[in-house]
C-alpha cells in the first residue's frame, strides 16, 4: 500500500511540476486553475496522511510553515554586484571608450530591459532548492528561502541536464497586475512594486508573501558551466526550467543598435507587464566580461541605460487641503517648481496625515517628488540633514476648509473626513466625477462651468444638469448663445450610457473603473447590485470586504437611492455594453507579443466591449490569435494547432 501511495505521491508531483512551469514560466495553460488546484489538494492530503513522503521539492513545500523570529546572514564566495548608472548617449560612449582602453575589441551587447525589483540568488543542490537569499552588501545577504519559495516561477526542482551544484541570479518582483490588486483595498497605497516586492519578500511569516503573487526573472549563471556569452546563459536558464526575459532582450552589434532597442523600450515601456526604469546593457562575451574586472561593487562590462529620471528635488513651501467628492481630506504639497520627464511640476500629493509623519515632513523641506507611473507626482523622501531650522511642523486642520463642519475619521481609517453632504467642495467634486469622460463624459462642461451652476443655484445634485435648459445658463455671465446650446446638447445625449460608465458616475466609494465593469460583467441591472449580499459581490475576484461593505453602505443610503430615481425620472438609461456592440460576440481572442499602436490592455478592453472574451492560453477553442511583434511561443502553438493569426493592423481593421 505504502509503493502505491509513494508512486502515487510522486506522480503528482511531477504533473503539478509541469503544469505550474506551463503556466508561470511558459504563459501556457493546457487544464484549468480549478483541476490544477485538485491536483495539489489530493497531494496535500496524502502527504498529511504519510507524512515520511514529504520532500523539500514537493508543490505543497511552497508555505514554509510557522513564521520566523528573523533572517540568518548568508555568506557567498562571488560577490553579488550592482550596476553602475548611465543616462545618455555620451554617458554610454565614454563607458564603451573606458573598456576599450582596457580592452581593445569589438563589443557585441546583450541588452534586456530591467526590472524594477529585488535581486535574488538561489542555490540548487542535486536539482534541488536549498537557499534563496538577497543582495545585502554583496557578499553578506539574508537566508529569505522560505519566501523564495512562495514564487511559483522559480522552480523547486530543475529540470533537464543540470549540474550537481547550480547558482543563479535575478530579480524577484511584482507586476502591474498584482500590484493594482494589492493597493486596491488600502487607504495608504504602496508607492511602487520594487518597494512592495523588497517588503515581501523580507516577511517573516511567508503566507504573507504568499498572499502578494510575486513573480521572477532570472538573467544570470554564477556557476562555471563553459558558458561562453551571456545569452548562451539565458538559454541554459530555460532549458533548466527558470522564467526568464529572453522573449524582450536582444543581442545588439554596436552602440547604435543599443540605443535603437532602448528607444523601443522607452515608448513601449507600457506594453509590458512589470514595471522597467531601462535597460541593463552587457558585454556578451564573457571572457571579456571578466576579464574588464569590478570596481568596487560594480562591474565594468555592464551598466544599467536608466530612462530619463522620474525623480527630482525640490522644495516644499506650503501644504494645502484638498477636499474629494467623498469628503476626504487629502494633504497636498505646494512644491517650487521643477521639471520631472518633461513635466513642471507644482503640486504633489501626500495621501493623508499619517504619511506625513511616516516622511517626518515639515514645510520648507527640501524632498524627493516622483511621478508614480509617469501621472501623478508624489513626495518620496525627505531630506531633514537640509534643514536651516525655519521650517515648520504640519499640523492638520479640525474643520472642513470648504463648510467649516468639524472634520470626522473612523477608529480603522486614516483619512479626515467632512461629514457634510453639502459642502460646496465635496459636492463640486461630486460633480465633476459623474461629467468625467469615464463616466457620464459630457464635454465642455468643466469644474468652472459646474462651480458657476452650483453657486447661482441651477442645480444641486448632477441629475439636476438634465433639467438645464438655454434660457437657464444665458443669463450667466460670459456664457454667449452658441456656449449655451453647446452645453445643453453635451448633457442631453449622453441620457444613454454603458452600464459599467454609469456604476462608476455613482460615486461609490472604492469602486473604480475596473471594479465597476467587473459589476458590470456581473449583474444585469442596478436593481441587482442593490439586492447582492456581501458574499455574492465578494465572489468577484478584485472585490474584497472594504469594497463590499462601501456599495452596500451606498445602496443603503436614502438620498442615493432617491438620486437613482431622479436619474431614471429624467429619462437617463443604461445598456449593456455586450448587447449594444457585439461585432466580435462569442470570438474567442489571444494576444500576444507587443502592440504598436494601443497597449495590450487597451486591445482586450476594446475585444470585451464588442462582446468578444479574451484568454491567457492558445487552446482550440480560440477564434483569433492577435501577433504583435516579437510574439513568442504562443504564436508557434497557435500555428501548430492551426488557429486564424491576424497582426494588428487585421486586428484595428476588425474592430473599427
Amino acid at each position: 500500500m505504502n509503493k502505491k501511495v509513494k508512486k502515487r505521491i510522486e506522480k503528482l508531483r511531477d504533473l503539478i511540476n509541469h503544469h505550474r512551469y506551463l503556466y508561470h514560466v511558459q504563459d501556457k495553460e493546457e487544464i484549468s486553475p480549478e483541476a490544477l488546484d485538485s491536483l495539489k489538494k489530493e497531494l496535500f492530503d496524502l502527504e498529511q496522511n504519510y507524512p515520511q513522503f514529504i520532500t523539500s521539492d514537493s508543490p505543497t513545500q511552497r508555505i514554509g510553515g510557522k513564521p520566523l523570529d528573523f533572517f540568518e546572514k548568508v555568506k557567498r564566495d562571488n560577490i553579488m554586484y550592482s550596476f553602475n548608472d548611465a543616462f545618455s548617449r555620451e554617458d554610454m560612449d565614454n563607458w564603451e571608450k573606458r573598456n576599450k582602453k582596457l580592452i581593445s575589441a569589438n563589443f557585441e551587447y546583450y541588452c534586456e530591459p530591467k526590472l524594477d525589483g529585488l535581486a535574488i540568488e538561489l542555490v540548487y543542490k542535486d536539482g534541488i532548492l536549498v537557499l534563496g537569499s538577497t543582495r545585502g552588501d554583496g557578499l553578506v545577504g539574508e537566508n529569505v528561502t522560505q519566501n523564495i519559495k512562495t514564487i511559483e516561477s522559480i522552480p523547486l526542482k530543475l529540470k533537464g541536464n543540470y549540474p550537481n551544484k547550480l547558482i543563479v541570479r535575478g530579480e524577484a518582483i511584482i507586476n502591474k497586475k498584482e500590484f493594482k490588486r494589492i493597493n486596491k483595498d488600502r487607504e495608504v497605497p504602496y508607492a511602487n512594486t520594487r518597494n512592495l516586492a523588497a517588503g515581501s519578500i523580507r516577511q517573516l511569516d511567508s503566507s504573507i508573501t504568499l498572499g502578494r503573487k510575486l513573480d521572477a526573472d532570472i538573467y544570470s549563471i554564477v556557476t562555471d558551466l563553459g558558458q561562453k556569452t551571456h545569452q548562451e546563459e539565458h538559454s541554459l536558464l530555460e532549458s533548466f526550467g527558470f522564467k526568464t526575459n529572453n522573449r524582450y532582450n536582444k543581442l545588439c552589434k554596436n552602440m547604435n543598435e543599443v540605443f535603437e532597442f532602448y528607444s523601443y523600450w522607452q515608448k513601449h515601456r507600457e506594453n509590458l507587464p512589470y514595471e522597467i526604469d531601462g535597460l541593463v546593457v552587457a558585454i556578451n562575451d564573457n571572457n571579456i566580461f571578466k576579464q574588464l574586472g569590478i570596481v568596487g561593487k560594480a562591474p565594468r562590462g555592464a551598466i544599467a541605460l536608466k530612462f530619463p529620471l522620474k525623480e527630482a528635488t525640490t522644495i516644499v513651501e506650503d501644504i494645502k487641503i484638498q477636499v474629494g467628492r467623498t469628503g476626504a481630506m487629502t494633504p497636498v504639497a505646494i512644491l517650487k517648481p521643477v521639471n520631472i520627464n518633461g513635466a513642471i511640476i507644482t503640486r504633489a500629493t501626500l495621501h493623508n496625515e499619517k504619511e506625513i509623519e511616516r516622511l517626518g515632513l515639515k514645510i520648507g523641506d527640501t524632498v524627493v517628488v516622483g511621478r508614480a507611473g509617469d501621472v501623478i507626482p508624489e513626495v518620496s523622501k525627505v531630506f531633514p540633514e537640509l534643514r536651516t531650522g525655519k521650517e515648520k511642523a504640519f499640523k492638520m486642520i479640525n474643520s472642513c476648509p470648504s463648510c467649516g463642519s468639524e472634520l470626522v475619521k473612523k477608529e480603522e481609517e486614516v483619512v479626515w473626513r467632512c461629514p457634510n453632504v453639502k459642502c460646496f467642495k465635496r459636492k463640486i467634486g461630486w460633480f465633476k466625477h459623474f461629467v468625467s469622460r469615464s463616466a457620464f463624459n459630457m464635454e465642455g462642461i468643466g469644474p468652472k462651468v459646474l462651480e458657476k451652476f452650483i453657486e447661482e443655484g441651477l442645480v444641486s445634485i448632477p441629475s439636476n444638469l438634465f433639467d438645464l435648459k438655454e434660457g437657464d445658463i444665458l443669463p450667466l455671465e460670459r456664457f454667449a448663445e452658441k456656449s449655451a446650446q453647446n452645453i445643453i446638447e453635451s448633457i442631453q445625449k449622453r441620457k444613454e450610457v454603458p452600464f459599467s460608465r454609469f456604476i462608476y458616475s455613482l460615486g461609490i466609494r472604492n469602486v473604480g473603473q475596473k471594479t465597476s465593469k467587473d459589476l458590470a460583467k456581473r449583474f444585469k441591472s442596478i436593481e441587482d447590485i442593490k439586492d447582492a449580499t456581501k458574499e455574492e459581490l465578494e465572489s468577484l475576484s478584485d472585490i474584497g470586504p472594504i469594497v463590499s461593505e462601501s456599495i452596500i453602505d451606498w445602496f443603503s443610503d436614502k438620498d442615493n437611492q432617491l438620486f437613482l430615481r431622479e436619474l431614471e425620472r429624467k429619462g437617463v438609461v443604461y445598456f449593456l455594453e455586450k448587447q449594444k456592440s457585439s461585432i466580435l460576440s462569442g470570438k474567442k481572442f489571444v494576444i500576444t507579443g507587443t502592440m504598436k499602436n494601443l497597449s495590450r490592455e487597451l486591445a482586450k478592453e476594446k475585444i470585451i466591449s464588442l462582446g468578444g472574451e479574451v484568454s491567457s492560453a492558445v487552446s482550440k477553442n480560440i477564434d483569433y490569435l492577435v501577433s504583435g511583434e516579437n510574439p513568442g511561443s504562443k504564436y508557434q502553438k497557435a500555428k501548430d494547432i492551426g488557429l486564424i493569426i491576424i497582426n494588428e493592423e487585421e486586428f484595428l481593421e476588425m474592430i473599427k
